[in-house]
């Protein structure tokens, strides 16, 4: 598959459908799986990490619902290609600077994907839009099951799921939600909500996961305990405070509007202005004024875009993404110039 193509291609979970689509931009579940009788990527040998990259790679050929699937060779990979697939969110920051052998099956509209001798020989993520945990869930596990069939999984009876990582030991499962919140940001109320999260076995992370910084007030919520609750304990968990996390925000948001409505909408309509008119524009940049339409679009403001609109342009501006717009490598002075020429011809569209 050319990289290329997929510029062309729509994600499925950018769509801004689901429960609460316009803060819970999308749900994601990974489940981390290994071989037993070979040791973790990370300490295997080359020959190792091709034995497990080849069992992997047969069994997910049977499996129905990767029927079609693109299977990536990550070795053919330069590191602007590979940072365009983390920048998709198909692969881990770690799989895309790791060594050795290391592959990427990705499913239609990258709904699914599994990532091959990452930290674990096995993750396998499927994502949907809005606030659809079960939804994903229930066809992740169908797929984990049919893999369990043909591979040999490490697993104990007493502990569950063995992992590299003691974190992930047990179900294996990270469960997530990306989630967009500009207003518990501008009350600075989000630190309170971050630390009541983490007290209560929750984490918020970056834009792409662990060891990331937050940009345009997008914050990943996700489960730290692996160990202990089971599959539909997590997810039932996290919604549970995913759902609260949405009504703290929702309040802000009118708070906000109603007592600094005139603030509000001079900073919407400045960060519209700036992207419809801008010659150049970093991605740090391009993030904070797509968070602010995003909110004048939730208070239909007259602004010339939708969600969607909004969705795409955060993934299309990304540095990888606009140097494989053009096929090759750019100074960041450059992208920045054809990255303001993408978003005007975008917004100016409506579409």
């Amino acid at each position: 598959m050319q990289l290329q193509n997929m510029l062309k291609q729509k994600i499925g979970w950018l769509e801004s459908r689901g429960n609460s689509a316009e803060i819970a931009i999308s749900s994601r579940i990974r489940v981390a799986r290994n071989l037993r009788k070979i040791p973790f990527p990370q300490k295997a040998s080359r020959q190792e990490q091709k034995e497990s990259f080849e069992k992997i790679k047969a069994v997910v050929e049977e499996i129905a619902y990767f029927k079609g699937a693109a299977i990536l060779d990550l070795q053919q990979f330069d590191r602007v290609d590979r940072q365009f697939l983390m920048e998709r969110h198909l692969i881990s920051y770690e799989h895309s600077r790791g060594n050795g052998v290391r592959g990427l099956v990705i499913g239609d509209k990258e709904l699914l994907s599994l990532m091959i001798n990452e930290e674990d020989h096995v993750r396998l993520q499927g994502m949907q839009p809005g606030l659809q945990l079960e939804e994903v869930w229930d066809i992740l596990r169908r797929i984990d099951e049919e893999m369990h069939k043909r591979l040999d999984y490490a697993f104990s009876s007493e502990v569950g799921y063995l992992t590299a990582c003691p974190t992930n030991t047990g179900t294996g499962m990270r469960a997530s939600i990306l989630m967009h919140l500009p207003a518990l940001v501008m009350n600075e109320e989000i630190n309170k909500v971050l630390q009541a999260l983490n007290k209560i076995g929750m984490v918020a992370r970056g834009l792409y996961g662990e060891g990331t910084k937050v940009m345009g007030d997008l914050f990943q919520i996700s489960n730290q305990v692996t160990l202990g609750p089971n599959e539909e304990g997590i997810i039932d968990n996290l919604k549970r405070i995913v759902k609260q996390v949405i009504d703290y925000e929702i309040k802000g948001r009118n708070v906000l509007f109603k007592e600094n409505k005139g603030k509000v909408m001079d900073g919407i309509y400045r960060a519209y202005g700036v992207l419809v008119n801008a010659r150049q524009v970093s991605f740090a940049e391009t993030m904070e004024f797509l968070s602010k339409v995003r909110l004048g679009v939730y208070f239909n403001l007259e602004l010339n875009t939708e969600l969607d609109t909004l969705n795409e342009l955060m993934i299309l501006t990304q540095p990888a993404h606009v140097q494989e717009s053009v096929g090759k490598e750019l100074s960041p002075s450059r992208r920045d110039f054809i990255r303001a020429e993408m978003i005007r011809e975008k917004l100016k569209s409506g579409k």
